[in-house]
């Protein structure tokens, strides 16, 4: 009996089961990916996946109208949002992504025929998170504004992150704007632009003890900005006792607040600290008890109302729970319900009965100090590499184990415990008294921890039960060729940038090496 015909007129018959797969090793099966949100992770997945995989049908989904997400030496919101459009444009991220919008109710102004003009107007700001602490000097500068800002929880103020750098690349840490000058050179100097990204990076990495209970610069941290905040607020004891916090810098989220302490003390600010009882369409009421000299303990409560024409509320979103939008894992179990206590995953990246699901900026994954940005490329690559696995390895699912979740969690309370995000706090990075925004270490140990995934700590499902392959678990081995074969660079291991040539003698004083030594 003839052999049976396959692709390279090899027979594949090779037992009762196990059957040769008709395919090169690299196994380039047809696979779809929709990956939801075009921000940073949104547009790095779009340009990643097509550079590094092969038959992927790519989708991402954005609410909005644009790319961006929900977006001097802080870059302004525009800016940042212009950078993303260009990037998404320019590596051709922009074919993968379908922009929408979820416009509720819109109704144009015949009157007005312009934005809202804050210009004398009565103003309430509600809340003293960064959000209020970078608006706040801006609308007290507003001609005819006058401001009433209620605010009850203290908190630092620190000095703008990277004064240490401006100053070590010899400019003004005051002035922030670069000129027109200097953004040319840095737009065609590549050795500049490198020095001033190298100064800034390093510095933010190296400021993690500060998050260290006790440790000599954060106890530096907190003197150094109690010393600057007594100074711009000494003549307002009352704003003193208000705002600077018994709790360690960093326990809240830090903001560099140029010109707020100073907006406070202007004749056109108002600081309220008085609970909040109503909010009515001309004005918000507050209560306080105030002691008396009768009464020095148990004044009776005094009501003010406090007129306005306009309310700002500077209060936050809401970090520590499910997407809006239902997701639902194994038997029909709802994330929201998984997360009902508290949000747990693994790496910050998935979590048991929720097979395929990756999370970018997830659970515990935001950065106290360092580059966010370069946290949520590490998180997209590591999802991009789980991706190949399950195309390339023939696996219809992966699914994180539960007991590595569980290890997870424990890890993030025990590392908690001696950082200064678990003091008594009001804090967006908390829920239930648990942190549950931050990843339980500094940005470097981050990197190495998501560089490569910990393939063991997974439980795969195969695309067809493991039937085909008779239980042999290397079936996607194919027929013994590789892609490079037919359509590639048959000797692309021997091209520049893929041999790691060592130094002669003493490998070990490879400078890529001494930068960034492991082991394995």
């Amino acid at each position: 009996m003839g052999e049976m015909p396959t692709r390279n007129g090899y027979g594949q018959n090779l037992g009762n089961h196990f059957t040769i797969k008709d395919a090169p090793i690299e196994n380039l099966r047809p696979f779809r990916v929709v990956v939801v949100g075009a921000g940073f992770s949104g547009i790095l997945a779009a340009i990643r996946i097509p550079e590094r995989l092969r038959n992927v049908e790519l989708a991402v989904y954005e609410k909005n109208e644009g790319v961006g997400g929900v977006c001097n030496l802080y870059a302004p919101g525009v800016e940042i949002q212009q950078y993303l459009q260009d990037v998404a444009e320019r590596f051709g991220a922009m074919r993968f992504i379908k922009t929408r919008h979820q416009v509720e109710h819109c109704e144009w102004d015949e009157s007005e025929k312009k934005c809202y003009d804050f210009r004398n107007k009565r103003i309430g700001i509600i809340g003293n998170g960064s959000s209020a602490i970078q608006i706040i000097p801006k609308l007290q500068m507003v001609e005819g504004a006058q401001l009433t800002c209620f605010m009850r929880s203290p908190t630092w103020i620190s000095s703008a992150f990277g004064d240490s750098g401006m100053t070590e690349l010899g400019l003004d840490p005051s002035n922030t704007a670069f000129s027109p000058e200097q953004r040319h050179k840095l737009s065609t100097d590549p050795e500049a632009l490198f020095k001033l990204r190298k100064v800034f990076e390093t510095g933010g990495n190296l400021i993690h003890d500060s998050t260290i209970r006790g440790t000599a610069m954060q106890q530096k941290c907190q003197a150094a900005f109690h010393q600057a905040m007594h100074a711009k607020l000494h003549t307002r004891p009352d704003l003193l006792s208000l705002l600077i916090p018994s709790f360690s810098p960093g326990c809240r989220r830090l903001t560099p607040g140029k010109g707020f302490l100073e907006a406070l003390l202007e004749p056109n600010v108002t600081v309220v600290s008085d609970a909040i009882t109503g909010i009515t369409p001309s004005g918000i009421t507050t209560t306080t008890t105030t002691p008396s000299p009768a009464t020095p303990t148990h004044a009776p409560p005094t009501t003010t109302t406090h007129p306005l024409t306009t309310l700002i509320l500077a209060t936050g979103y809401t970090v520590s729970s499910a997407p809006p939008f239902p997701i639902h894992g194994r038997s029909s179990l709802a994330l929201s319900t998984r997360w009902h206590t508290h949000p747990d995953s693994y790496l910050s990246l998935a979590v048991d009965q929720f097979p395929n699901l990756f999370m970018l900026f997830g659970p515990n994954s935001a950065i106290g100090t360092g580059s966010l940005t370069r946290m949520l490329e590490a998180a997209t690559e590591y999802a991009v590499a789980c991706v190949r696995k399950l195309q390339r390895e023939d696996y219809a699912s992966m699914e994180v184990r539960a007991e590595r979740v569980r290890d997870f969690g424990a890890y993030v309370d025990a590392y908690f415990e001696r950082t200064v995000y678990t003091e008594e706090c009001r804090s967006w990075y908390r829920r239930g008294g648990r942190v549950v925004g931050l990843w339980p270490g500094s940005t470097l140990h981050a990197l190495e921890a998501l560089r490569a995934p910990r393939w063991e700590d997974w439980v795969y499902e195969s695309v067809d039960g493991g039937e085909a392959g008779g239980g042999n678990g290397l079936r996607w081995l194919g027929d013994g060729s590789s892609e490079t074969q037919v359509g590639g660079d048959a000797s692309w291991y021997i091209n520049p940038g893929e041999v790691q040539v060592p130094v002669e003698g003493r490998p070990e004083e490879n400078e890529r090496y001494k930068a960034r030594p492991w082991c394995y």
